[in-house]
Parts: C-alpha cells; structure tokens; sequence
C-alpha cells in the first residue's frame, strides 16, 4: 500500500472549511464533520480501553474475550468514519452489527440482569468503558443528527447503537471478571419533613 498521507497539513481548512473525499467542501461544523469527529473521539477513547485491558491480560487471562470483541470495533468505527467521509463508500455490512449483539446475549447472560441503576467506576477499566459508552451515545446523537439532513444507511445507525449496549455490557462484565463491585445508584435522601 501506498503513503496515504504525504503532507499532514494543507493550509486548506484555515478558514474554518474541510473537504469531503468526494471533493465537497463543508464548514467544519458541519453535521457530517460533527459525526465524523465523534466517531473518532469514541475510536481514540476505546484505543485507550484496549490498551488498558492488554495490560492487564497477564494477571487477567479472563478479559481476554473482551479484547477479541472490541478489536474489531476500533476498524469499523473507522469504516463508518470513511462512509461518512466518502458518502458512495459502504464498508460496514449488517454480519458486524449481528455480531455485537451475539456478544451482548452472551455477556448479558454472564453478568445477570440489571437489579440497580449503576455509575461509572469501581475501577479504571470499568470507568473507561461507561467513557467510551457514552461516547458511543454522543456519536449517535451526531450521526442522527446528520441523518436528519442527509441520510444516513441504517446499518452505520444500528452499529454505533448496538455498540453502546455492548460497552454497558462489556462494562459490567469487566466489573464481574475484575471482581470489582459496580458502584451502585443511590438517590439523594428526602429531606426530612
């Protein structure tokens, strides 16, 4: 493969414009750049949980599943950030999407159903997945939002959906397989009368 990036500036968007792979120009704030930059933003933070979880992996062979279900994750967040750097472009196919909810029904089960509300945290790799989860929903809330105006295919939609479920769940199992307790809700008392 060739240098796909020769100059890593261009002088080109001091003014506030990017360009679309298909030549376009948009305003940086643009819904399709926003979706874009989500998308990266949860691609970056869910690096940072892989790498953590890799750490890991010597004492905690048991996060190792993990890892293998979120790999792939990081490659088609990308596809989807190309669909919408290159509208004609579709990488992301509909086995990716049955695949994250395989992995949900079957981490689901492990952990047992949701008794309580519960916060991030417990540790840091519990804490880092509800990050990337809530990143997830951001890039949602962008991809919808430009679906509104331009839309979107309902597969790159259901993806970045079923991926949020799935790093609520990955969360909880990390708890479980960490045995870290999950740190659960508690509502702020009545004040007395």
């Amino acid at each position: 493969m060739g240098y796909r990036l020769s100059k890593i500036y261009t002088k080109t968007g001091d003014k506030g414009e990017t360009g679309l792979a298909d030549g376009r120009r948009v305003a940086k704030d643009h819904p399709r750049v926003e979706a874009m930059g989500e998308l990266d933003n949860l691609n970056s933070q869910l690096g940072l949980l892989l790498a953590d979880l890799a750490d890991e992996l010597a004492s905690r062979p048991a996060l190792g599943e993990i890892v293998e279900v979120l790999s792939p994750c990081q490659h088609r967040l990308f596809d989807l950030g190309g669909e919408l750097a290159m509208p004609e472009y579709q990488a992301l196919q509909e086995p990716e999407v049955e695949r994250l909810e395989a992995a949900i029904d079957r981490w689901n089960e492990e952990v047992g159903p949701l008794k309580n509300f519960i916060l991030p945290g417990g540790s840091r790799l519990v804490a880092q997945a509800h990050v990337c989860r809530s990143l997830a929903r951001t890039a949602e809330r962008r991809c919808q939002q430009l679906n509104a105006v331009e839309p979107l295919r309902p597969v790159g939609m259901a993806y970045v959906n079923r991926l949020s479920d799935l790093l609520f769940v990955a969360a909880r199992l990390i708890a479980r397989r960490t045995q870290v307790d999950e740190v659960l809700w508690q509502a702020a008392q009545k004040p007395a009368s």
